[in-house]
């Protein structure tokens, strides 16, 4: 399954797979961390439509290891409330073979992360994607 991450400023996306996106593209950024946005664009293959789909969006630091921030009940880690399945239809018409579009946006409050490097990480059943980004020392 192709996916794609575009961290932005803000997004949304559509019932039809389009995605829109404000201030997209970007990799560096202070602390904390302005409002923001995780674009996520997925074709789906034809013959995986009509499944569940295991997702999970989740920080991650430069080793992989799941970023924690405190929250009122002690350190919670940062993650997105779109864990889950995803299911996606095969509309009528469409030629056997076609990947279907998908697409999600995750919008996400300021962040108090220390200076260094961060990544969005998108875990899609066994495999993975990712959105690298930089908090730099101002």
């Amino acid at each position: 399954m192709e996916a794609t991450l575009i961290l932005c400023d803000a997004a949304q996306a559509d019932p039809s797979g389009k995605m829109h996106m404000l201030g997209a593209g970007w990799s560096m950024t202070g602390s904390p961390t302005a409002p923001s946005a995780v674009a996520v664009m997925l074709k789906v293959p034809w013959d995986r439509t009509n499944e569940q789909i295991t997702l999970h969006l989740h920080l991650c630091d430069a080793d992989g290891r799941p970023v924690t921030v405190a929250a009122p009940e002690g350190q919670e880690q940062v993650e997105v409330a779109h864990r889950g399945n995803l299911e996606v239809g095969r509309p009528p018409g469409v030629p056997a073979g076609s990947a279907i579009d998908a697409a999600f946006a995750v919008n996400v409050p300021p962040l108090p992360l220390p200076p260094g490097r961060y990544q969005w990480r998108l875990d899609v059943g066994n495999d993975f994607r990712s959105a690298e980004f930089t908090v730099r020392a101002d």
